[in-house]
């Protein structure tokens, strides 16, 4: 079925963001910042590791440094949080202090941006079985657990990313990998390791970078691929 891996991973966010509910009051605040921290340190490794397999690291970096200069004139980051703003004026407490925002937006942007979103999508649009989708949204499903509890609601809210997301992707999948080729996907992927690598900083408080505004860097590496590569 074209678009399983999609739904299971919508569905592995609600569900783990369900139990981050139910229990979330019950974990520690030591324990939870701990396990976010691991979170952020694996993010950290599985960024780095995609952006050593690029063959030649100026692609990704010019991609994501002009990406990130058309995110913020595109205000892509700003108008995630008012996306997060005006779910949180529905369903967020009334005395939230931010963490609905900061959980929806963090939510979103790790379970969207990675190699494993495309490549998932990729094989979620021929109707086999979603291994990849599987495998992620079992990690999402954790992460959902974890930052739910530490953030609130708001990062159950993520499921509806994941569902436009991947879906969207998922329908494009097929003249998606037919477009890319073995080099135009490498940049890609490490391009998206740099995005990677600044949702672990995040996580770990080590600084606060503007997620949302590197995104376009996704659209401009494989362009640039095309444009310089020999």
């Amino acid at each position: 079925m074209r678009g399983l891996g999609t739904l299971i991973n919508t569905a592995t966010v609600i569900a783990g963001g369900g139990v981050g509910l139910l229990i979330g009051s019950r974990i520690p605040e030591r324990v939870r910042t701990s396990v976010v921290q691991v979170i952020g340190i694996a993010t950290l490794m599985m960024g780095i590791d995609n952006v050593l397999d690029t063959d030649n690291l100026v692609f990704p970096l010019v991609g994501t440094v002009v990406g990130a200069i058309a995110g913020e004139v595109a205000r892509i980051e700003d108008r995630l949080e008012r996306m997060g703003e005006r779910l949180k004026s529905r369903f967020a407490r009334p005395d939230d202090d931010g963490s609905f925002v900061r959980g929806f937006v963090t939510a979103t942007l790790l379970f969207c941006v990675g190699p494993l979103t495309l490549l998932g999508a990729i094989e979620d649009a021929t109707g086999d079985v979603p291994r990849l989708y599987i495998i992620k949204g079992t990690l999402d499903g954790f992460m959902s657990m974890i930052f739910t509890a530490t953030h609130g609601i708001g990062a159950v809210f993520a499921a509806l990313s994941v569902f436009v997301v991947q879906g969207v992707l998922t329908l494009a999948g097929t003249g998606l990998d037919a477009l890319l080729d073995d080099r135009m996907r490498t940049e890609l992927f490490a391009s998206g390791g740099l995005m990677v690598i600044a949702i672990g900083l995040n996580l770990l408080g080590i600084t606060k970078i503007r997620l949302g505004s590197l995104l376009p860097g996704l659209l401009v590496t494989p362009l640039l691929v095309v444009w310089f590569a020999v």
